[in-house]
Order: C-alpha cells, then structure tokens, then sequence
C-alpha cells in the first residue's frame, strides 16, 4: 500500500478563523440559531431563579416555621418549571434542524467543488480522503457547531447571570468563585495542545484507512490472484494499530483533563461552604442565602465543565474542520477567466445561447508542458490537425500519448504554448463548451449503478429512447442488449459488474456518441477486450469517427491501420508521421513496433488453436 499524501496541518491549537468560517453555514438558518440561542438564555436565567427560590424559600418559610404565601411561591415555581420545558423543547427542536440544515449544506459545497476541481487534484488524492471529507467530517462539523452553539450560550449566559447575582448578594464569596478561573484557564491552554495533535493524527489515519477499505473492496480480484491477504491484513493491522494509539493518547489527556476540572471545582465549592458558615456564625449571614451560593457554586462548575468539554470537542473537530475548509478552499488548477464567464457562462450556468458552434479543427502551437512537481512530458510540441482527421498516437508507456489527449481535452493546460480550436486559443472559451462537444472512451470503461438505458444517457441527459437505440446500434450494443431479459431497462449493477468487460467499453462507447461530439477521443478502449468485441468496436470506430476530428492512442496497432495519420511519440517528440502504409514502407520504428506485435498475434492464435484441438 502505497503512501497517502494529505494536507499537513501544523497549527498546535484551535484556529478560530476556521470556525468562523465554518458558522458562516449557520446564515441560512439564522431563524432556529436566534430560536434557540434565546431559549438557552431563557433557560440558563430560570437556573439562577431557582436557587434564588429555594433560598427564599428557606429563610420565609422554613427557618420561622410559617407558612403564609406557600401558595405564590409554588404557583411561581411551576410557571419558572414549564418556562424551562418550553425552552428546553425549543433549543433541542431548533437546534436539530440547525445540525441537519449545515451537514446538508456543507456536503452540498464540497460535492459542487468537487465538480469544479481540476484532473490534478484526484490525481493526487486518494478516494478514502474525499469520502471522509463528504461523511464523518461533514456530520463532525455539523453536531459540534450545532449543539456546542447551544451549551456555549447556555455557559456563558448562566456563568455571567451567576456572577452578577454573587456579587450583588455577596462579594467576598464571589471573589472565591473567581478564584478558580485563572488555573483552570491555565490547565486548559496546556491539555489543548497535547488533546489536539493526537486527535489531528487520529483523523488522518481514518482517512487513510478508509482509503484501506476502498483498495481492498475495488481490488479484492488482484489481491487473491496475487496471494497478498496476509500482507494487506498485516498492513491494515499496522494502520488500525496506529489510530488505536492515537485515539487512546488523546482520551486518556481527556480523561485527566475533565476529572481535574472537577476537583477545583468541588475545593471552591467546598471554601465557598467554609467562609460562608463562618459568615452565618460571625456576620449574620442568612441560611436562606448561604444555600444560594451554595447551589450557585455546585451549578456554577456544571457550564465551566461544558465548556471544557465543548473547547475539547472543538480540538478533537479542529482536523476535520481543517480538512474540510481545505476541500471548500480548494481552487481549481484549471479554470476559466472572468471575461469567459461572463460571456459563455459555467458548468452550473452556461450560456449556451453564445456558444459558438465547433468544426474540430486542432492546432497544438508550440506546446510543452510539465507537471507542478516532475520532469517535462512535452517540449515543444506542434501539430495541426484538420476538421474530421483521424490521428493516431503510438508509443511506448509514459512517452507522452494521454499527456496530448489530456493536454487537447483541456484536463490540463500547456505550460508554454497554445492549443487552438477552430483557430481560437481554447482558453478564450469556456470548459464546459469544449467538455460539450467531446466524446471520451477510456481503457477501463466506467458504468454507473443503474439501467443501461440509464447510462448511456448519461452521455445526453435529454436523449430520447429513439437516439439512444440508435447509438446502441451504432456501436454494435443492440445485440447483446437484446439477448438480456429487461433488454436496456437490465440494471448493470454497480461499476457495471453485471456485464462483460466488452459489453460495458460497448455501453461507455454509446454514451460517449449519444451526444453526437465534434472530437472524439479514444484512449486505448480495446486493450482490454476480446477479438470477437474489438472487431465490432474496429466497425463501429469507422462508422463514428466519420466526419468527427478524433485521436485514437492504441496499443493494439491492427486498430489504427485507416487512421488519416499515425504518429509516434517518444518522450514527449514526434519521431515518426504518416499513414500506415507510409510508415511501413519507411522501415523505421512504427514498422519494428508493427511487425512484432503481428508475430505475437500469430503466435498466441496458433497456441490458443492448438489447445483447442487438445481439448
């Protein structure tokens, strides 16, 4: 298993402009935020008026051993008792539709920068990392602005009503309340830091073993075949190890940290308890009041608790909120000017009423090109093509072949040069109206779970059944579609693992026609299929690039022989131009790459003949 690469983030505390940016989700739901930061308000007041109650209680009712006015006094406490219910109701209610509506909204931003992102970035991001990002992170996030809004205002609002009330009523005992602030001020900075760094490496190492699963769900084939079960468990064994270590670091400093709060918490109880005795004795303090400070005291430690929690909460969150602003911030490496969205729109808002119309005339001026962190693939690359030429690129691995492809499909952009269509640099005109007239057929076709009906108007969103037959037909898919009981309404299950390799390059073949593309780009889409499906693609191929400007990079060469031209790369240059028959009759290096490989189609033909007859 191959090592992870992720955003390293290197702060040792909580980043509040994070956060910020994180409870600007909270606009859209400004109503339920207000709902519920004033019925915690409301709430927390009613938990002073208690105390205040019950001492009043106390020294009007208990300690002269009367009881006129009983009846306000209990009106009174079952009025403050629904008040609380009602609030509480409230908070729960508003704050449930807060974490629902920002878990939703988050999701919503990262899978429509998701969209904007360019190639470069799920290049070098692995699966695991995205869904975690788009999950656990999303619904972490939600929950602790959500509900840590609510205990924060309800902490804060008790702790300050509290404290006015103390002083108001007794300052001396007051000051030994706040005495105990400082050194827990000071015990929270120093278990932050340790608590934060644990949890950060934990959440890392979730992503990466969630990106485990994926590897191990998409290549359970090629791990039997290879006998590596025991090596992957071991690997996985080691990765799950690791999180385990980290998350019992980070709760065994939470562990300390909330038992700590606890204990000073109960020593200032305990000497608001001392003074305020010898204060009954010496200073005529009434016992009515003493068991407000007292219930104060014990209360008061209640939200300083909460807020410990709440402030561990946001150092275990800090990772993920990290993460997922990472993945909101993200810009695309690929995008399109201000002038060419005004004028022509984006993937979400296009203007197709000023798309102009593509021929599929291609001129590469000049071009080189090289990753952000890599040597260079092309180096000054030039070639003109003309509307509805076929090219063909050959070569061997890593000579440059998908670099073009991906270079003129604009996945990527020249890192010096220009690329043209219909003689107009294609950066002055938006992805979307390149993307739009582009068919694409991978080497390994892609299906999504669903019908194949389904998936081939993936292609075409607003194809009729009509069109989509029709280009069934056109690629050859109507025969096997036909055999199969539901026909196109069979559902291919998901990732197309209920068809053949062949049948799903033909279903991937139809999408990509469905919507009747200017250029048309195959990148090895029949080296991996059989002969029998590689001549009904060879048909369908002559049948769909009529007309069409399209580049064809193959491996297997007996497919490109009616290609317009034939042109071998090596590391990143043209060696060899020309048609098939050119290139064969100049000896050079398309004709040792031709003749070897028909020797070997021979050769495995005779021993798959061979076998034959043996069985």
């Amino acid at each position: 298993m191959s090592a992870i690469q992720e955003e390293e983030f290197t702060q040792s505390k909580v980043q509040w402009s994070t956060w910020k940016k994180l409870l600007s989700y909270t606009r859209p739901h400004r109503r339920s935020v207000a709902m519920t930061l004033l019925a915690m308000a409301v709430v927390a007041m009613a938990d002073v008026v208690g105390p205040y109650l019950n001492g009043y209680a106390i020294d009007t009712f208990i300690t002269p051993g009367r009881w006129d006015g009983m009846g306000w006094y209990i009106a009174i406490s079952l009025v403050l008792i629904v008040i609380s219910s009602t609030c509480v109701f409230t908070f729960i209610y508003n704050a449930g539709h807060v974490e629902a509506g920002i878990c939703h909204d988050i999701r919503r931003d990262s899978f429509h920068r998701l969209q904007e992102l360019s190639f470069s970035y799920y290049d070098k991001t692995p699966v695991g990392y995205i869904m975690a990002r788009m999950t656990s992170d999303s619904s972490r996030l939600a929950d602790t602005v959500a509900w840590s809004l609510v205990d924060l205002c309800w902490g804060f609002g008790f702790m300050v009503i509290s404290l006015v009330s103390m002083f108001i009523f007794n300052w001396r005992l007051a000051l030994v309340m706040l005495a105990i602030l400082p050194p827990l001020t000071a015990l929270s900075l120093i278990f932050q830091k340790r608590i934060l760094t644990h949890q950060r490496n934990v959440r890392k190492l979730g992503s990466r073993i969630t990106g485990a699963f994926n590897e191990g769900i998409m290549g359970a084939r090629t791990t039997k075949t290879l006998v590596r079960e025991d090596g992957n468990f071991g690997e996985f064994t080691r990765l799950s190890g690791s999180m385990r270590e980290s998350a019992i670091r980070a709760a065994h400093y939470s562990a300390l940290f909330m038992p700590i709060v606890m204990t000073l918490g109960s020593l200032a109880t305990g000497a608001v308890l001392w003074l305020g005795g010898w204060q009954v004795q010496v200073m005529g303090l009434s016992l009515g009041e003493l068991s407000f400070f007292l219930s104060l005291s014990n209360m008061f430690f209640e939200p300083v608790r909460h807020i410990a929690m709440i402030f561990a909460e946001l150092q275990n969150s800090q990772a993920a909120a990290e993460r997922v602003i990472g993945l909101l911030e993200n810009q695309p490496e690929i995008s399109d000017t201000p002038e060419v969205l005004k004028r022509f729109g984006d993937s979400f808002e296009p203007k197709r009423e000023n798309w102009p119309p593509l021929t599929g005339e291609v001129t590469f001026e000049n071009v080189s090109f090289q990753y952000k962190q890599g040597e260079k693939v092309l180096e000054d690359f030039s070639l003109e093509v003309p509307a509805g030429q076929t090219i063909a690129l050959v070569g061997e691995t890593g000579s440059g072949k998908s670099t073009i492809v991906n270079l003129l499909c604009r996945f990527y952009e020249p890192t010096a040069g220009r690329i043209l269509i219909d003689g107009v640099d294609y950066r002055e005109r938006s992805q979307l109206w390149l993307h739009s007239n582009l068919g694409y057929v991978l080497q390994s076709p892609h299906l999504f779970s669903g019908t194949i009906r389904e998936n081939i108007r993936y292609g075409k969103l607003d194809a009729t059944d009509e069109e989509i037959e029709r280009a069934a037909r056109l690629v050859g898919a109507d025969g096997f579609i036909s055999r199969l009981e539901k026909g196109y309404d069979t559902p291919v299950g998901e990732g197309g693992s209920r068809l053949s390799t062949g049948e799903k390059q033909l279903i991937s073949f139809a999408r990509a026609i469905v919507a009747a593309p200017a250029l048309f780009v195959l990148d090895e889409a029949t080296s991996s299929i059989d002969t029998e499906t590689e001549v009904r693609i060879q048909a369908a191929i002559e049948k769909v690039l009529a007309g069409r400007t399209s580049f064809i990079i193959a491996h297997r060469l007996s497919t490109i022989r009616n290609a317009d031209r034939i042109m071998v790369i090596e590391k990143g240059r043209v060696i060899e131009s020309g048609t098939h028959r050119e290139l064969l009759a100049a000896r050079g290096h398309y004709y040792e790459l031709y003749t070897n490989q028909f020797v070997e189609e021979k050769e495995r033909a005779l021993l798959a003949g061979a076998a034959a007859g043996q069985s």
